[in-house]
């Protein structure tokens, strides 16, 4: 018996192999989740690569459900939950795993980023957790849980993070307003901040490889964190053992977010 026995959920963003949401699906598939799964919605659909990449992954965990979505299209949101009530019934959690920034706003200046830019960074990635969350609330199981996903540039400068730690910011906020509204029907709603992982987003965000060598000199415990350290975490805010903690943004950094300055022996 695992501690997602008998659980199910459906996850929203997994890109590859290295994507967060991935290390925490694996923990959650170890423990025992039946799953249901998204993907971005192939331009080409003679040519199904999203499709293809992330059912080469989920299929052999047994997924119930394979779907494309575009969180900007209310109908496809709509039909996804209602394809995972039909594939899974009742849910017990959900992860959220979208962000996105244009290219060209992400690379520049925050004060250059353009109101297209802005509204669609702000579209996809802070009021899609909004969206998700409106429907889960009709399927989800009390006790049922939904997870986010943030980063320390919602909270501090992170040179290079740019218009997405403003996103970021508006994430969190979010979440703690959404716990506040799902708490009294024994809801949860949380958000994990990782420290940085090569992911499929990361390679968009510049000065990432500063940040990779920054971790070790800076953080207490004098290292950067695992993908599987992180998947662990995700797990256990999915789970009951998180039975009582909601609104929260818990970090998996090896404590860096904690450091105001270098270490006496930091070597940078």
């Amino acid at each position: 018996m695992g501690l997602f026995t008998g659980k199910k959920g459906l996850v929203f963003g997994i890109a590859n192999d290295h994507s967060i949401a991935w290390a925490i699906t694996e923990k959650l598939h170890q423990e025992g989740a039946e799953m249901g799964f998204t993907h971005l919605p192939d331009k080409d659909p003679a040519r199904p690569r999203m499709e293809h990449r992330v059912r080469k992954l989920v299929e052999p965990l047994g997924a119930k459900l394979i779907t494309p979505c575009d969180v900007q299209k209310e109908e496809d949101i709509d039909r996804v939950f209602q394809q995972a009530k039909e594939a899974l019934g009742g849910l017990d959690f959900v992860l959220h795993s979208i962000a996105y920034a244009p290219i060209d706003d992400l690379k520049g200046h925050v004060y250059d980023c353009s109101r297209g830019g802005f509204l669609q960074s702000m579209d996809i990635s802070v009021y899609s957790l909004l969206a998700i969350t409106r429907r889960a609330r009709a399927v989800l199981n009390p006790g049922g849980s939904i997870l986010t996903l943030t980063y320390l540039g919602g909270e501090k400068v992170i040179p290079g993070y740019n218009i997405m730690g403003v996103c970021k910011a508006a994430l969190e906020s979010l979440l703690t307003y959404l716990a506040h509204e799902l708490g009294p029907v024994n809801m949860r709603v949380n958000g994990l901040s990782a420290g940085p992982l090569k992911t499929l987003s990361s390679s968009a965000v510049g000065d990432f490889d500063v940040m990779l060598k920054l971790y070790p000199a800076m953080a207490p415990m004098r290292r950067n964190v695992t993908a599987e350290e992180v998947g662990k975490t995700g797990m256990y805010l999915l789970s009951d053992l998180a039975s009582g903690v909601t609104g929260e943004v818990v970090h998996v950094d090896a404590g860096f977010h904690v450091m105001g300055a270098p270490p006496a022996d930091a070597k940078l």
